[in-house]
């Protein structure tokens, strides 16, 4: 009687391809896309609060903090709970969205509409909506003490720096905002890759760690730091924060996500995304094409 052999378990791959993620980012985008506009508000809203927790966080773990090093950390990591809170919960993040739209568009042929420019729209106006509602929850509520806001202030100091370098200064901002999409995209990119949510976190944690480090303008975070201080007081008013750092943030974040990352990896993994996906969405391209004729 002849032994069977016995055969060993191979564990499931713990993680998706590259490819695999694109695909995933273009159906995220077209989905997104496609719920309501008041569902559209609610998750960048939700985003947006979620933000200024992850603010409140990497300030409340990293007060009185003295080593650069451990500072850094703790801060980076405080703010990684909030990205993780926006992720898993399926809310809309505008520095997530300049991810996952431009694969959209990319791979359907289906260039920047007025329905892609009011979804960008809606979620810009949720998120920096979402973070003043906490900031003035949290200011009304009273539980912060001086030291909190002395820690927060720092971290304005540090965001607006640029401010008193001119024209130089604004266009650094757009630098560094270019950087800090580029790796909040790519711990999108991480946390999608990651079958689990301790990977999906550990994923989010390692490059956002990185951007709170260096100090990198976050358009959406930034909303959250000064929606949590301006209600106390800070130095800066509400004309040199949009003119002078939001506004190049923002670009700086549409580059960074758009072309570094889902442009780069749209089209180095193009022969491996499933072509089912891109002939469905260039036949949708071609009925609203049909129809726009028509009109």
């Amino acid at each position: 009687m002849k032994k069977e052999k016995k055969t060993m378990d191979i564990p499931d791959r713990q993680y998706f391809f590259p490819a695999q993620i694109v695909e995933y980012f273009i159906e995220e985008g077209k989905a997104s896309l496609q719920i309501t506009t008041l569902a559209q508000f609610i998750l960048s809203f939700m985003a947006g609060s979620f933000i200024a927790f992850g603010a409140l966080g990497s300030v409340l773990l990293s007060m009185n903090v003295h080593t650069p090093g451990i500072y850094n950390l703790l801060s980076g990591i405080g703010f990684a709970i909030g990205y993780a809170m926006i992720f898993l919960s399926g809310s809309i993040l505008f520095t997530e969205i300049n991810v996952l739209l431009p694969s959209y568009i990319l791979q359907s042929k289906y260039w920047i509409s007025k329905k892609v420019l009011r979804f960008w729209g809606i979620c810009y106006a949720g998120n920096f909506l979402g973070a003043l509602f906490v900031g003035f929850l949290l200011n009304m509520s009273g539980s912060l003490d001086k030291e909190f806001y002395d820690g927060l202030i720092k971290f304005m100091e540090k965001k607006m720096e640029f401010t008193d370098r001119g024209v130089w200064g604004w266009f650094q901002v757009l630098f560094s905002g270019i950087l800090a999409n580029w790796l909040i995209g790519i711990a999108a990119v991480l946390a999608t890759a990651a079958r689990d949510v301790m990977g999906k976190i550990f994923g989010i944690l390692m490059p956002v760690i990185i951007f709170e480090a260096g100090n990198f303008q976050h358009a959406v975070a930034n909303m959250g730091y000064f929606s949590i201080s301006v209600l106390e007081g800070f130095q800066y008013s509400w004309w040199h924060f949009i003119l002078l750092n939001l506004i190049p943030a923002t670009i700086g974040n549409l580059i960074g996500g758009g072309i570094l990352v889902s442009l780069l990896l749209s089209f180095a993994f193009k022969e491996h995304i499933d072509d089912d996906i891109v002939k469905k969405e260039e036949e949708v391209f071609e009925k609203e094409k049909k129809k726009n004729k028509k009109k």
